[in-house]
């Protein structure tokens, strides 16, 4: 219960938000997780003890290409943003470079921040704004839970071979497997609820692509954490953890899928 009852809550409420929300709340919802996610970022880069007034400049600067794309919701307004961001964070290193121990292994520990939190969750806000963008956000989210939940059971009942054992000892070949085909059917679910055509050839392949790509995220996030001796990202979520341990595969998913979905015209 410690687990199930905050996830209901949590999912019901994105769904409503995908579902009925205004942009405006959207973007304003994301962009505050995005900065909570940030803070667990640095928390776990960052060994320094900062103020809370430093910490949470820099937190701000890795969320810059967010706040951007909500007021300007295109992949042109992107790049900018990143430089901005990017430039930003190589005048504060300027500034506090004295005082660092080791300031380039610091500048490329945030600077991976920049992208792996800013420039990834920012297509979350792109993908959004698309033609059913928050059904397609649904979709990925279907994609990236229940491919989440397949590689646990399918992985506790079957699992033998180890997928990276040196990344993360408990994730199996058979359980990523499962969780790959579970995805794809919370894909199949949804689109048929949500989505008023469905193009099942493009559906499907993107579904198991997605599938692999969150895993993944999910892989990525476990080098973070063992890289920087974390259990979890956070406790903000209670049971769940922290933002970054709720979106570490849908961090891959979405720019994946928003590409995918706009290649057609680019």
């Amino acid at each position: 219960m410690k687990r199930i009852v905050p996830g209901l809550l949590i999912a019901g409420f994105w769904l409503l938000l995908l579902l009925y929300g205004p942009t405006y709340l959207f973007c304003l919802v994301i962009v505050l997780a995005v900065l909570v996610a940030a803070d667990e970022y640095v928390r776990m880069a960052d060994g320094r003890n900062t103020s809370f007034a430093e910490r949470w400049l820099v937190n701000i600067i890795l969320t810059l290409p967010v706040v951007v794309t909500c007021f300007s919701p295109t992949a042109k307004a992107l790049l900018p943003a990143v430089l901005a961001s990017f430039l930003a964070l190589t005048c504060y290193f300027l500034y506090r470079y004295r005082d660092l121990a080791d300031g380039y292994n610091l500048f490329s520990r945030l600077l991976f921040g920049e992208i792996y939190v800013g420039v990834l969750a920012a297509h979350f806000v792109l993908l959004r704004f698309l033609p059913d963008g928050g059904s397609w956000l649904i979709v990925a989210s279907a994609i990236t839970a229940c491919s989440d939940s397949g590689a646990y059971f399918v992985g506790r009942k079957l699992g033998n071979r180890k997928l990276c054992p040196n990344i993360s000892p408990n994730k199996t070949v058979e359980g990523a497997v499962g969780g790959v085909l579970f995805g794809l059917l919370g894909a199949a679910v949804f689109a048929l609820l949500l989505l008023s055509a469905v193009n099942w050839f493009f559906l499907i392949g993107t579904a198991v692509f997605l599938g692999v790509i969150g895993i993944a995220g999910d892989l990525t996030e476990s080098i973070i954490k063992r890289g920087t001796a974390t259990k979890d990202s956070g406790s903000c979520l209670g049971g769940h953890g922290g933002i970054l341990d709720r979106v570490d595969s849908l961090l891959f998913v979405c720019p994946m899928l928003y590409y995918l979905l706009i290649l057609p015209v680019l």
